[in-house]
């Protein structure tokens, strides 16, 4: 009997019932990019057996393939969480000084 994974985001939101292919989770209800849109700073991860929580995750892609919906979620590297931060500090200095970017 193949696994049933379920995914749970930062905002609380579930995706269920996902079974997994190499990367690929694999859903059979309708699953968008606006799910993930800035809700992947905490995402758990369970198999009905163990839980992982991962910090700082990203959606790959989504492909819908026969009525089913694949997705990749991978994490960012320390780079990317670098750049990140930096160009938020960059926006909020820019706010604070009233200059426009």
């Amino acid at each position: 009997m193949d696994k049933k994974y379920t995914i749970t985001l930062n905002d609380g939101t579930k995706i269920e019932n996902l079974r997994l292919n190499g990367n690929n989770f694999i859903s059979a209800a309708p699953v968008t990019k606006n799910m993930f849109d800035g809700n992947c700073s905490e995402v758990t991860i369970s198999d009905g057996e163990t839980e992982t929580t991962y910090k700082n995750l990203d959606l790959v892609q989504i492909t819908a393939i026969g009525g089913e919906y694949w997705f990749v979620l991978r994490s960012l590297t320390n780079d990317e969480l670098f750049r990140i931060k930096m160009q938020s500090d960059i926006e909020y200095i820019a706010m604070m000084a009233d200059v426009e970017l």
